[in-house]
């Protein structure tokens, strides 16, 4: 979904932290709290529609969303893992 190479240079807008692509899985999870209505990003807003994908930070405690191929590295954008916090 990202050239690698763009990936290589992506990193948190916050920490600095490398970033990588979230698993099928992950995006799915995500989708089904978002359709639930449940999911909050870390600027405390509701995430509202489907993400096209994510970019997970290296520590595995954010996730950035990708809407329409374009990842969002905002900070209050990240959304908290795990799901159940």
């Amino acid at each position: 979904m990202i050239d690698p190479e763009l990936l290589e240079i992506l990193a948190c807008p916050d920490t600095h932290q490398p970033l990588a692509m979230a698993e099928e899985a992950l995006v799915g999870s995500l989708n089904a709290a978002i359709e639930a209505g449940g999911l909050k990003n870390v600027g405390g807003e509701p995430v509202e529609g489907p993400l096209d994908g994510g970019l997970v930070r290296e520590d595995g405690a954010i996730v950035y969303p990708i809407r329409d191929r374009i990842p969002v590295l905002l900070v209050g954008e990240g959304i908290s893992l795990p799901l159940s916090e």
